[in-house]
């Protein structure tokens, strides 16, 4: 095992923090497109507060379009816009957008299933009260609905980090290049075991800590 860190320990470690740099960031710009996405979802199906449904039915097409398109497919779809975007297409810095692309109408449509959850009656309050769309859609919407955000939160990041291993097809970095670079295309088996391994400890550490931060919302 010792000799196995000495070799690899460092770039064990690099590829996790290049993992984390890319789930940190594309979720992080994911959430703050599809959580607005997903409310204006809400807020404009028909007999909702600001119902279109010329709106609406464009958001859920291109939504769909998005999220039907296969992560490994979208990835090199988009790589002219990538390096228009960002100026490259490998590396960390060149698996973002695309990260966010397939990332954020996934998100949109958690936070739509979430929101709309919520009591129509407590709705209905609010509104017969006088309150206005903007403090429903956060003292009511979004506050109501919190347990259900995390938890779908919880599932995103979970299929992100699934989307950063298949980045490492462009030299995306992470652990998904490392599997592939050494544990698949060099047969360093060893590689391969230690990075799966690495990738259900985190999977299962995101999944218990949004089951609890779940919980614990529900409970207030």
């Amino acid at each position: 095992m010792n000799e196995f860190l000495d070799l690899w320990g460092a770039d064990l470690w690099t590829s996790t923090i290049q993992t984390f740099q890319m789930v940190g960031i594309s979720l992080a710009i994911s959430i703050l497109i599809g959580l607005p996405l997903g409310v204006l979802l809400v807020l404009t199906r028909p007999g909702k507060a600001l119902g279109n449904k010329y709106v609406y039915n464009v958001l859920n097409v291109i939504i769909n379009v998005i999220r039907s398109v296969p992560f490994i497919i979208l990835l090199f779809f988009i790589l002219p816009f990538t390096k228009f975007i960002v100026g490259t297409s490998i590396g960390v810095k060149g698996v973002i957008v695309p990260l966010v692309v397939y990332t954020a109408p996934y998100i949109a449509r958690l936070m739509e299933s979430a929101l709309l959850e919520v009591d129509r009656g407590v709705i209905e309050a609010y509104e017969a009260m006088g309150i206005k769309t903007r403090h429903i859609i956060w003292y009511v919407l979004i506050r109501e609905s919190r347990s259900s955000i995390v938890l779908g939160l919880t599932i995103a990041t979970i299929g992100l980090i699934g989307a950063t291993a298949m980045a490492g097809l462009v030299g995306g970095g992470g652990l998904g290049d490392l599997a592939y670079r050494y544990g698949h295309l060099r047969y360093e088996v060893d590689v391969m075991y230690i990075t799966v391994i690495l990738l259900i400890i985190l999977v299962q550490g995101l999944q218990s800590l949004g089951n609890y931060l779940a919980a614990k919302l529900k409970k207030d």
